[in-house]
């Protein structure tokens, strides 16, 4: 399939979740996962774990933090190298049902910090599988229907959002133990 044809299918992507995104129900849903993804989940997490498991959580906490600042620098640089302009920016059909953080699109920064905390907060407890799983995937889909993204800025954030956890977690791997 040419570039010009996976666009094309993609902004119609785009234009049909955003439509979707527009109903009561599904809007409210969304804006208030997006919104959570902002930072306000992933911050009581961390309060969470130290509440439930002292130092370890501790532990877990600070390697969530160094993790979401990479990526916080990270999708940082790469939305001012890209520039890919927003959906809504492309196509007045297409409404921005939240207000976005920033001016540019590619990656979906909602998604890269959403999916690097899963894969490290996994590593340190996996019984969160339940709760971190679902509420990434929501995270993700919320910033398409929310007419914030497209599905591959989407796409590439899990992906560089996975590598970044990784990375992560082969580094902490390779640190001293704490005392």
């Amino acid at each position: 399939m040419n570039a010009r044809r996976l666009a094309r299918r993609e902004h119609a992507w785009c234009l049909a979740a955003n439509r979707w995104g527009a109903r009561g129900a599904v809007r409210s849903w969304f804006r208030l996962v997006s919104r959570l993804g902002d930072g306000a989940f992933w911050y009581a997490l961390m309060a969470g774990l130290v509440l439930v498991d002292g130092w370890r959580g501790l532990g877990a906490s600070a390697h969530l933090a160094a993790t979401g600042l990479v990526a916080l620098i990270l999708y940082r640089r790469l939305k001012r190298w890209t520039k890919r302009p927003r959906p809504f920016s492309a196509d007045r059909r297409i409404r921005p049902l939240i207000a976005p953080l920033d001016e540019f699109s590619f990656p979906s920064g909602h998604t890269l910090h959403a999916v690097a905390f899963t894969v490290v907060a996994l590593a340190h407890y996996p019984a969160l599988a339940p709760l971190l799983l679902p509420f990434t995937a929501s995270v993700a889909v919320s910033r398409v229907v929310l007419g914030l993204h497209y599905p591959s800025d989407v796409l590439a954030a899990t992906g560089i959002g996975i590598a970044l956890g990784a990375a992560s977690l082969q580094l902490a791997a390779l640190l001293p133990a704490p005392l």
